[in-house]
């Protein structure tokens, strides 16, 4: 899989679990952890070094922001509505983005 496909997986899960913690994050609990997983896997198998410079910058911020979200998703959000705007934000951040690569 290239990097932009993985970029734009990435995008979609993010969105997704978004959308499912917004609904009901404990009552989705399972299907959101399910998909961070799933989103971590994508991330290990993202080649960084063959990323354009000028999405590098971006992912670097992603992988920080993402690595906090994460935790706080699989321990339960303090503020599920905010934690899922997080997530919805970088998935959107990464979609607009993902033009930049090949």
């Amino acid at each position: 899989m290239d990097n932009k496909a993985l970029i734009l997986d990435i995008a979609m899960n993010l969105n997704r679990i978004g959308n499912w913690a917004a609904d009901d994050y404990t009552k989705k609990r399972k299907r959101i952890s399910t998909f961070l997983e799933e989103t971590s896997k994508f991330i290990k198998l993202l080649n960084y070094s063959s990323l354009p410079d000028r999405f590098k910058q971006t992912y670097s911020n992603f992988i920080n922001a993402y690595s906090k979200l994460k935790t706080e998703g699989e321990n339960g959000p303090q503020d599920p509505l905010s934690w899922a705007e997080g997530m919805m934000t970088w998935g959107n951040i990464l979609t607009h983005r993902s033009r930049f690569l090949n």
